[in-house]
């Protein structure tokens, strides 16, 4: 079955990076479009960026210039690299394989001084 773990994720100050992995098992990881969500609290889950099997990104605006996300896909592995962090940023992080309702654990990142 779909089994997607996240880890990379921890505390850290305003303006510092963190790099969140994705590890995907039980699908075909090459063919299908991957993202990453988060979910802070009190909030509802929230789509952050996005990379299809070309490797066509996508972002929401209030990411943009500041993660990147990438992939590889003989490892099948997600990366998400999130540099110039802010307090706002702080939540759990989810990847997810488009067309799967399948998530993970998560991984928490939280930003603050």
């Amino acid at each position: 079955q779909v089994q997607l773990v996240e880890s990379g994720g921890g505390l850290v100050q305003p303006g510092g990076s963190l790099r969140l992995s994705c590890a995907a098992s039980g699908f075909t990881f090459s063919a299908y479009t991957m993202r990453w969500y988060r979910q802070a609290p009190g909030k509802e889950r929230e789509l952050v960026a996005s990379i299809s099997w070309r490797g066509i990104t996508e972002y929401v605006d209030s990411v943009k210039g500041r993660f990147t996300i990438s992939r590889d896909n003989t490892k099948k592995m997600l990366y998400l690299q999130m540099n110039s962090l802010k307090f706002e940023d702080t939540a759990v992080y989810y990847c997810n394989a488009q067309g799967y309702n399948s998530w993970g654990q998560g991984t928490q990142v939280t930003v603050s001084s």
